[in-house]
């Protein structure tokens, strides 16, 4: 995000990626609003609402496996049944949203090349879904900066506005498994390579 300044550039860790990703301006009542964006993909709101509820129940699972072994065993296979089922969910949701794109991501915002200009500081809606998790995220964003290309796209820059914890923390969980992914890939091929 070039236009934060030094401090807040080194709060979070950013990881380049490449994710479904759809940003789109929202209208006034979107923008002010502090409840919950919803989209108009019914497909979309469920896999939010799959991995918030997922996310939040964590801690239940976690002390229902200090008293009980077999139950959460079992609701730990149901869990990944769920998971499943939502990268089923996710599958179809690539299509309507488009392919993956490489963007910058950390928990303080997005970086993306776009083919649509936006207006530094106007507030914009940002869907993505973050694979192989499924992982979907619709949130609210405020544009930092936005960069015409040669190629007559736009290097788009947004600050998250408005995140929630739940939303915050499964989105920090997963750019700390992508990092510790993207780290053992390069581990392993310079361990494939021949010295």
């Amino acid at each position: 995000m070039s236009t934060l300044d030094e401090e807040d550039r080194r709060e979070y860790y950013r990881i380049e990626d490449r994710i479904a990703l759809e940003i789109r301006p929202l209208n006034a009542a979107d923008a002010s609003g502090t409840e919950l964006l919803q989209d108009a993909s019914p497909l979309f709101n469920l896999l939010s609402e799959l991995h918030l509820s997922e996310f939040e129940s964590q801690h239940l699972l976690r002390q229902l496996s200090e008293k009980d072994r077999t139950l959460a065993a079992f609701l730990k296979a149901q869990n990944k049944r769920i998971d499943l089922l939502s990268q089923v969910v996710a599958q179809s949701l690539l299509g309507q949203i488009g392919e993956p794109l490489s963007v910058k991501l950390s928990e303080g915002g997005i970086e993306a090349r776009q083919g649509q200009a936006l207006a530094v500081g106007s507030r914009v809606a940002v869907k993505m879904v973050l694979m192989p998790q499924a992982l979907g995220l619709l949130l609210r964003a405020k544009i930092t900066h936005c960069d015409s290309k040669p190629d007559g796209l736009f290097d788009i820059g947004a600050e998250f506005v408005d995140i929630t914890d739940a939303q915050r923390q499964l989105l920090a969980r997963y750019i700390l498994q992508r990092q510790a992914q993207q780290r053992r890939q390069a581990l392993e091929q310079n361990s494939a390579t021949p010295t």
